[in-house]
């Protein structure tokens, strides 16, 4: 892909001609990328989608974020408390002049447009003078915040988020430092001005280190360290113990197709009396009063603690099956519907089902696993797992029933994970062709093998043909 020019106008002829819904670009090196972005806009003009995937294992590298606890004494918090304030000043100042820059450029199309790097520079160029106090701390803080603030422009203007907000003291007390500002040892880490600061534990991924942010949460502070790892954590892959569905639910945490429940912690409905007792102690308090920020400290931290109890159950339930299964099934929950219930809103909270499901995604891929996602409307609780007969309807308050086909009583987590497993097995086979895979076994006529692909058309254009 030595002429880029040639290249672009060949995807872009391709593109154009072809009747396709989604075009899969293979590559072994970064450089289509470059020749596929200025394709972008005809491509969304005809609704088409671009999809590039890469093929180099030299740039297979896996991002990774180890948190860890800091030890700081009383000096060394009080300089992480005027880092993340200047931090986060940077940040507020560059959003207001963004606003009155841009609004400038509409009245006069002669002025330039604002961008983060010309922020950066105007900053550098007068903080001596009107910030000097931004020079007791590390430069990352205010130049790492600046650009965040870019990439949340860029992520606006691209309708992947919302438009960025101010900055909260208390809610955003948080500054980056860059990989050459910092140095990690064991336990301990060296910031800037400031010197080493103990670690709880040590470093835990081995690799290129990219960036460190520390933030402040309930009074304490972390360093979340990005590395760069070259083949991913070093876990073994699967034990390897066959497929496995998973079924969520309020009463029980996870019940899995063998029989096996998991009794979620519900740290929430165990903690909600201390809670309710806090937050009226808290609403008493005089704001601004010293009283008033100890209540609100002891409130966060109790928060804190239920958030780290239900974390640590969902870590020791999702590394148990994925370090037990190759092949995961689990089905697709409208948590945002679910939570309009308000009778059930507070359990289905308590147990965190979207958090379960990211940790199944992340160390499935770790290891090499497969989770197949079943559809939302799936009736993996209504229908048989032994002969497939569906019931019309199953109310909640039903938590077994009896098969009018073949007359077998089903616990209903029992069936819908049997179910969510058997629609995992006929996934995988399916996938790879074949008469009578998964349930298809079960029925008099046996449909015809569907490759697990978009119900749109699809174009695969090598490489070559754009060299």
């Amino acid at each position: 892909m030595n002429n880029h020019k040639d290249s672009c106008e060949c995807l872009l002829q391709a593109i154009l001609t072809a009747n396709a819904g989604r075009f899969l670009l293979s590559h072994k090196d970064h450089l289509l990328r470059f020749v596929a972005e200025p394709c972008l806009p005809s491509a969304k003009r005809k609704k088409v989608e671009l999809v590039i995937i890469n093929t180099d294992e030299d740039e297979r590298a896996m991002l990774l974020a180890h948190r860890i606890r800091l030890v700081p004494n009383n000096a060394q918090a009080a300089y992480l408390t005027r880092a993340a304030g200047t931090a986060r000043f940077a940040y507020n100042w560059a959003l207001v002049e963004w606003q009155r820059q841009y609004h400038a450029s509409l009245a006069d199309p002669a002025l330039p447009k604002p961008n983060e790097t010309a922020l950066r520079r105007q900053l550098n160029a007068i903080k001596r003078t009107e910030f000097p106090w931004m020079l007791e701390v590390t430069k990352n803080a205010p130049q790492m915040a600046i650009i965040q603030l870019g990439r949340a422009f860029e992520n606006f203007f691209a309708r992947r988020a919302r438009f960025p907000r101010f900055r909260r003291k208390g809610r955003d007390d948080r500054f980056t430092l860059s990989n050459d500002e910092f140095r990690v040892e064991e336990k301990r880490i060296r910031i800037p001005k400031l010197g080493w600061v103990r670690m709880r534990e040590r470093l835990r991924f081995a690799g290129h280190i990219v960036s460190a942010s520390i933030s402040r949460l309930a009074g304490h502070w972390f360093a979340s360290i990005t590395v760069d790892t070259p083949d991913g954590p070093p876990l073994l892959p699967a034990e390897n113990q066959g497929v496995i569905g998973v079924d969520l639910g309020v009463t029980r945490l996870a019940t899995l197709s063998t029989g096996e429940t998991f009794a979620g912690p519900r740290p929430l409905r165990a903690l909600l009396r201390q809670l309710r007792h806090l937050s009226r102690a808290f609403s008493r308090k005089v704001r601004g009063s010293r009283n008033c920020s100890k209540a609100k400290l002891k409130l966060a931290r109790l928060y804190a603690r239920i958030a780290n109890i239900r974390l640590n159950s969902l870590h020791q339930l999702t590394t148990s099956i994925t370090r037990r299964f190759r092949t995961i099934g689990i089905e697709d929950l409208n948590v945002k519907g679910m939570l309009g219930n308000r009778r059930l809103s507070l359990a289905i909270a308590d147990m965190g089902f979207a958090e379960l499901r990211r940790q199944l995604m992340y160390k499935a891929a770790w290891r090499g696993n497969q989770v197949v996602v079943a559809d939302r409307w799936y009736p993996s609780s209504k229908t048989c797992s032994h002969c497939g007969y569906r019931l019309e309807t199953l109310c909640l308050c039903q938590r077994w029933w009896i098969c009018p086909g073949c007359e077998i009583r089903h616990d209903r987590d029992v069936n819908a994970a049997i179910n969510l497993r058997n629609m995992a097995v006929s996934s995988t086979v399916s996938a790879c062709g074949g008469d009578g895979a998964g349930l298809a076994r079960k029925r008099k006529t046996k449909p015809a093998p569907v490759k697990q692909e978009s119900s749109s058309k699809v174009a695969f254009v090598s490489r070559a043909s754009f060299a």
